[in-house]
């Protein structure tokens, strides 16, 4: 084995989970580098806002990404039933700030100041306490951070297996696992916990789309789907505006979209034809007794351990929170991943994101016999900023994770 490919630890995926964990494992010392088959700056679909909390957590130099990516601060929100009242709940300072994705995750990256190696993981085994990747890299410690289809969380997904184990080598087509037909949704969500799926798209706006009666950027719009499977938005980032809808149900939900983008037309939100094609993901929410963070060697972190928020599907803070819990209890180990540090890891993340319970058990909505009533509540002043705004969406309480 060539020196220059064995390092201390490998990140497979470069995104907010994988960029901050780096960059800690960087400071301690070790010689780390990132897997992402992506060039940076890339496309990736997401609502995309940054809480107070989080820009503490990554010591954010607000001014200094500011001068050339978007920081759209966010003051209010209008929250309802689609199709029915909204209320508006109002801030008179910040309480988040809208990112883009594109922007916000090439800006870590480059900010974690570890080398990124754009190649798609096709192989991956483990044999005398290391793991060798592609058949050409080595390293004690892997961490999986490459989003719902992580070819990591895939290998121990399959190890786990009874025919299997986690010394045998294993090809990851992971390309592939993202082509299985919908129709295999509800079995997924069975075994592999409750997953969100959900198309959006990102598009800058022209002069004459440009109207006082659509979004204002300082306020994000979010709309439940009556039936309460999931939500909508549209939310302005500077010169740009971006609109999704995600479900836990992914049956019929292009025509969820279509219906979604049609009512934001009737109601002047967007006018026009939307310019860009609507990209499609997926991402698991901790909503699921049975996650799996890890095995001998190896950590999952963000959404390729399911770690989104079940009540609102946000993914970025859990993200990076959890690439900071992974590098700490690494620091705090004897130099590798054992059975030790996979329970501090898991104690961690229990701590942090309370214990993984069933979906019913979390308030990701009102629960089904609570249904006929939701309409009301939404539209009440005290439940969309207590419960929705504060509690599902923001998490204003929880204080930020530093070191």
């Amino acid at each position: 084995m060539n020196m220059n490919n064995r390092f201390d630890a490998i990140v497979v995926g470069g995104g907010p989970a994988g960029s901050t964990c780096a960059h800690r494992l960087k400071r301690q010392g070790k010689n780390v580098v990132i897997f992402d088959k992506k060039q940076f700056p890339r496309v990736k679909p997401c609502a995309g806002w940054i809480t107070p909390q989080v820009i503490e957590s990554i010591q954010l130099d607000m001014a200094d990404y500011a001068k050339q990516n978007t920081l759209q601060p966010i003051t209010s929100f209008r929250t309802g039933i689609l199709g029915r009242r909204l209320v508006e709940t109002r801030y008179e300072t910040p309480v988040s700030y809208g990112i883009r994705r594109v922007e916000f995750d090439d800006y870590l990256l480059r900010q974690s100041g570890v080398d990124c190696h754009h190649e798609s993981i096709s192989q991956i085994e483990r044999a005398g306490g290391l793991w060798r990747i592609n058949d050409r890299y080595e390293t004690p410690i892997l961490i999986g951070a490459g989003g719902h289809f992580c070819p990591v969380a895939r290998h121990l997904r399959l190890s786990a297996a009874p025919n299997h184990s986690p010394d045998d080598q294993i090809q990851v087509h992971p390309d592939k696992s993202k082509s299985k037909s919908k129709s295999k949704s509800k079995s997924k969500s069975k075994r592999n916990g409750i997953v969100v799926f959900a198309q959006e798209v990102e598009f800058k706006i022209t002069s004459d789309q440009d109207d006082p009666r659509h979004v204002q950027a300082e306020r994000p719009e979010l709309y439940f789907c009556e039936d309460l499977a999931g939500y909508g938005w549209c939310f302005r980032k500077g010169d740009y505006l971006n609109i999704g809808l995600g479900r836990i149900d992914a049956s019929d939900l292009s025509q969820h979209v279509r219906s979604f983008c049609d009512y934001l037309r009737k109601e002047h939100k967007v006018a026009g034809d939307i310019p860009s094609k609507f990209l499609g993901h997926a991402y698991q929410l901790y909503a699921s007794p049975s996650h799996v963070l890890g095995t001998a060697g190896a950590l999952l972190i963000g959404d390729a351990a399911g770690l989104a928020y079940p009540q609102s599907g946000e993914g970025i803070r859990p993200a990076i929170e959890s690439g900071i819990l992974a590098a700490k209890v690494i620091a705090d180990s004897t130099g590798e991943i054992d059975a030790e540090t996979l329970s501090n890891y898991a104690g961690a993340i229990e701590s942090r994101l309370g214990p993984a319970r069933p979906l019913q058990q979390m308030g990701w909505l009102p629960v089904s016999w609570l249904q006929s009533v939701a309409a009301v509540l939404m539209q009440t002043r005290w439940f969309a900023r207590t419960q929705v705004i504060e509690d599902w969406f923001l998490h204003r309480h929880t204080q930020a994770l530093v070191e």
